[in-house]
């Protein structure tokens, strides 16, 4: 199966807050998405492997993912090592996918988090390198996207995910392990908030910066071309 956009990140439910809307948006429009979790969260405090491999795929069945796959690299230990390039370039090969999303690679509260981004770059050159035997035939993204929710940094854009905000609340729920009733929600995030609680703020806020309810914001290195500069749905005045 050929995918139109993959995502890559460290830990099962790292996609599902962060771009968990344009996934489910990217699939009721049709498109064929797929998610690469590169660890279990095997380190983590809350869960099992086992569990969290279960959450991940009832948030996948809600997000309408056409694929879903664990390559299980160490977690909070990810470093850019060729083998862990290699493991991710194999299944960039294997679904061909035409847009990749990664996490934003600015320093992050997790290591693996920045790490996933530098491992995913690496891996869709490799993967269309003639040469490296990979298995497949070599490939490479026509797009790299960069999820930059909750990044103090600059966004090149934003989609309105108001018709997907729900689904992506209940993808995030689907971690019972990690969000319901314990106390490290209360720990991690601001005292007092949950995780729900922070997903209804943040999206609400970006959505109020570009004219609708809630919205993702994502980064890419490159400008972006319009043909019709003036059809840009967000008002100057």
């Amino acid at each position: 199966m050929e995918l139109d956009v993959m995502a890559i990140a460290a830990h099962p439910d790292d996609i599902e807050i962060t771009c968990g809307g344009l996934m489910i948006k990217l699939a009721d429009m049709g498109k064929k998405t797929g998610v690469i979790d590169l660890t279990q969260g095997e380190m983590g405090t809350l869960g099992t492997p086992a569990t969290r491999l279960e959450e991940a795929r009832k948030a996948g069945e809600i997000m309408g993912l056409a694929v879903r796959e664990n390559l299980h690299l160490p977690d909070a230990a990810l470093q850019p090592l060729l083998e862990h390039k290699r493991k991710i370039a194999a299944v960039i090969r294997k679904y061909k996918p035409k847009t990749i999303i990664l996490p934003h690679k600015s320093k992050q509260r997790h290591p693996d988090h920045r790490m996933a981004s530098i491992l995913g770059y690496e891996a869709c050159y490799l993967a269309g390198l003639a040469k490296e035997k990979l298995g497949g035939e070599p490939h490479r993204p026509r797009k790299i996207l960069y999820a930059s929710f909750f990044m103090d940094t600059p966004h090149s854009f934003y989609v309105d995910i108001t018709d997907q905000m729900e689904r992506k609340v209940k993808a995030v729920a689907a971690y019972e392990s990690q969000f319901k009733d314990t106390m490290s929600v209360v720990q991690i995030y601001k005292p007092g908030e949950n995780i729900f609680d922070l997903l209804e703020v943040v999206h609400r806020n970006y959505g109020i910066t570009v004219g609708c309810r809630y919205a993702e914001p994502y980064w890419i290195h490159e400008p972006i071309l319009l043909d019709d500069p003036t059809a840009q749905p967000v008002k100057s005045i």
